[in-house]
């Protein structure tokens, strides 16, 4: 049996699918759930926490219906949400032994002082939360889902607006977390963290499962080079035979090759031929960012980028 099983699992909004037919297993590993804003990444945690019922299809976790067994679901996962779920008027004890007591946890005590400790908390525990830096305060957050002693660990976004220290303290009691037997399913757009930390990933658009697979092995896909241009002035791509344009942001453009190496003079000269300005151009081999991009082409945000929202949740974090 594994943590997590989905039979398409499905949900509309209306006429909109959010989720289309989601089959997926999951057990003992670090999984990430790729995928644009609006893909279906978060409607699908909402499902399996039991927080959204499905419109069609089914899921287990830990043996338990979604539908069916509602709160032997709910005992045997915890789940980290995007938005700050700590109360910065109390101490990191008193937020984590709330839950503590929430959840009946046997010497709540005992079982809060122990993870406060492996959090690396002891020290500042009983310090407002207000004065923890954005780091402190995701860990605090683990500290709370931890409690009960789940068997699956749902994170959204879990290093979202912290810095590169602190992304690396999160990560590594994440593994710690895998080493010990828990499955922990994750939501992220750090593809870096993705593909470093995660034993699974897939990628997730417009509600369907495109890829899945070991970051490698989908990066192994490819089979091709990328050369990646950096453009001055309007971009038009000079049609090489045997080099595919894939992206296009920021200035620059990304392209798949066979062989980058007589790729890359072919491509310089028929921009020069085009007119274009190129500043540089880089030759590499492809990365969990080419193949998502490859997988999933532009996307865009079917109710656009809440600016307020990511900034005021940045704020929190701090």
């Amino acid at each position: 049996m594994n943590a997590i099983e989905t039979h398409d699992l499905t949900r509309y909004y209306g006429a909109r699918c959010a989720v289309n037919h989601l089959t997926l297993s999951v057990d003992r590993e670090v999984f990430a759930l790729l995928g644009p804003n609006g893909s279906g990444k978060t409607t699908t945690v909402l499902m399996l926490t039991t927080m959204l019922h499905p419109t069609e299809g089914t899921a287990t976790v830990c043996g338990h219906d979604i539908l069916r067994d509602g709160e032997e679901v709910r005992r045997s996962l915890s789940y980290v949400p995007q938005d700050m779920a700590v109360d910065i008027k109390l101490t990191g004890r008193e937020n984590a032994l709330l839950f503590a007591r929430l959840y009946g946890t046997d010497t709540p005590k005992d079982r809060v002082d122990e993870l406060l400790a492996v959090m690396q908390l002891f020290d500042r525990a009983d310090d407002l939360v207000k004065t923890y830096s954005g780091g402190m305060r995701r860990r605090l957050e683990l500290v709370q889902a931890l409690v009960h002693k789940p068997e699956v660990l749902f994170l959204d976004e879990p290093t979202l607006g912290l810095d590169v220290a602190a992304r690396a303290t999160i990560w590594e009691h994440i593994t710690a977390l895998k080493k010990d037997g828990m499955t922990i399913f994750v939501t992220t757009h750090y593809m870096d963290e993705a593909d470093r930390f995660c034993d699974r990933v897939g990628i997730i658009s417009n509600g369907s499962l495109l890829a899945l697979d070991a970051p490698s092995s989908l990066k192994a896909r490819l089979s091709n080079d990328v050369i990646t241009a950096h453009i001055d002035g309007t971009f038009r791509d000079p049609g090489v035979d045997g080099i595919t344009l894939f992206s296009f942001a920021n200035n620059e453009a990304s392209f798949l090759a066979e062989n980058g190496r007589e790729a890359l003079p072919l491509l310089a000269d028929a921009f020069t031929r085009a007119g274009v300005r190129v500043r540089s151009l880089a030759l590499r081999e492809p990365t969990l960012d080419d193949v998502f991009l490859h997988t999933v082409g532009k996307s865009e945000e079917p109710a656009g980028f809440d600016q307020t929202k990511f900034r005021t949740m940045l704020r929190r974090r701090k």
